[in-house]
Parts: C-alpha cells; structure tokens; sequence
C-alpha cells in the first residue's frame, strides 16, 4: 500500500512551472488578439479563462487553455414561467453571434496565422507551439435564467454553428470548486488532478477510453466531503471509486430527489442533453478500482 500511497500523492500536483508558463503564455497572447482587432472598439467584451485552468485543477495532459470571449452588449434569457422577466428592450446592434464569431475568427487568425481550426461548431482551436499549449476559444454572449424579476442565474450563451446553443456558468463552477476545496482541507482539487492523472493512466495502458476531464471533475464534484477528508489517498481514491460506482446504480428516474449536478450545481449532470451517462460513470470507477489494484 506505500508504493500506491506514493504514485497517489505524486498525481496530486497542477502542472509544472513550464507548462503554466506555457498556459499563462496561451492566454496572454489571446487576450492581445482581440484587443488588437480594430473591429471590436465598439464592441464591450469580457476575456477570461475557464475549465479547469482557471479552476487549477488541470494536470499536464489536459493542459490546454480554455478562453471565453463574452459579448456583453446583448443579453440573452430564459425564463421558468412566462412573463417572470422584467420587461426591457430588445437589442437591435450589429453585434449578432454570426458576426461575433466571424470578427474573432479573423482576430484569431491575424495573432496566429496558419494555427487557428475552425471547423468545430463550438470553439476556435489553436494548435500549440513551443512556447504555448493549444487553446480553445468560445465567443459567447450574457444569459439569463429568471426565477423571479430579481433572482436569476447569470451565465452565458454560445451558440454554435449548427444552429443549436448551450449554457455554461463558468462563475458558479469556480467559486463552488472553491469552496469544496476549502471545505476538504485542500483535498478536493488534489483529488480531481488524480482522477484525471488516472484516467490519463489507464487510457495510455489501453485498459479504458477516454472520458471528458469535466465529466472527471464532475464525479469528484459529487463525492462527500467526509469521503475526500479521508486520512489517506490511498483511502481517498477507494472510497470516491466506490462511490461512484454504487451511488450511480440504476436509472437516473430513482435519484429525483439526489440526482448529481455539474460543479457550477445549475444543470444536471446525467440528462439528455449531456455527453455521457450514468453507466459511463460506474465504468469509470471500475476500471480505476481495478487498475489500482483495490480488493472488494
């Protein structure tokens, strides 16, 4: 069990200062990008880096950078019931998602000539170098979800090139990471780095495929804090494997009353409109529990 306490504790750590450089670097060099581009002077944007960069919870085989460049001109909104927003003025400015996302792909492509990938519906790709790791970039705007006129989530809105959009709360995903790993005595960031770390393991010895890196934090997200408080990694890891192999037994219906959430706790973790499912969880957890060696 030393030798297992010892690889654990070793895939507690974030990247290395080379590798951060190397994301500080990424990021920073976006960042001039869409200051440099005249056609944004009449455009209000907010640059800021997301996932698990900015969470610190990253390890060097996820290492790329995540950049949100946000749109706060127009807002967009849902509501729970119609009519609970306030009224208010529709935006009529030239600053449409089409036009955002084509304005920052030529933004993109004048920093980082021949290196940017925009074939993707969601975000610009940049290819890395030697002084930088690849990044994704997601124009976005405000959003809105109303409760109430005066309680509502605020996140943002992407939309995609297939003519779909999704809803992220990059804020709410920060600031509860945080507040998990407060509660954990620092453990719980710790923790994700080695679920991914084993993930990154098992995918590289051929015995697992890969899974999201949000997802991995997601599940980590869900284990209780008494389970991440646990004296040792070595029972840190036992116990959130089996876990999430026993809590994500069955069908999604059976836990209304205690279904997972992401780490941002606004959308669901396990519904339709989601990557991956409950079974995907367990296999996980299962093939971590036998690649460590872990006895029943």
């Amino acid at each position: 069990m030393t030798a297992l306490e010892d690889k654990l504790s070793g895939w507690t750590g974030p990247s290395s200062d080379t590798e951060q450089e190397k994301q500080d670097r990424t990021e920073r060099m976006i960042r001039e990008a869409v200051r440099n581009h005249a056609e944004f002077a009449n455009c209000s944007l907010k640059v800021y880096a997301k996932g698990s960069y900015a969470n610190n919870t990253n390890v060097r085989s996820d290492s790329d950078v995540d950049i949100a460049v946000q749109c706060t001109n127009a807002l967009y909104w849902n509501e729970v019931t119609p009519g609970v927003k306030p009224v208010g003025t529709p935006y009529t400015g030239p600053w449409t998602p089409a036009r955002l996302r084509s304005e920052l792909k030529t933004a993109l492509e004048a920093k980082f000539p021949g290196q940017v990938d925009s074939s993707g519906s969601t975000a610009f790709t940049i290819k890395s170098g030697s002084a930088r790791v690849d990044a994704d970039v997601v124009p976005c705007f405000d959003h809105r979800y109303y409760f109430s006129p005066d309680n509502f989530l605020e996140g943002t809105k992407v939309f995609k090139t297939d003519n779909s959009s999704l809803l992220n709360y990059p804020d709410q995903q920060k600031a509860n990471g945080n507040l998990k790993n407060q509660r954990t005595n620092q453990r719980y960031k710790k923790a994700v780095r080695i679920m991914k770390r084993l993930e990154n393991a098992m995918v590289t010895a051929g015995v697992h495929r890969e899974v999201p890196s949000f997802f991995v934090e997601c599940l980590v997200y869900n284990i209780p804090d008494a389970v991440l408080n646990l004296s040792t990694w070595t029972e840190l890891v036992r116990g959130t494997l089996g876990h999430i192999y026993n809590q994500l037994e069955g069908s999604e219906s059976i836990a209304v009353d205690g279904r997972w959430r992401e780490v941002n706790e606004c959308k669901y973790l396990f519904d339709a409109s989601q990557k991956w499912t409950r079974s995907d969880g367990r296999d996980f957890a299962l093939a971590g529990w036998n690649y460590l060696g872990y006895k029943s």
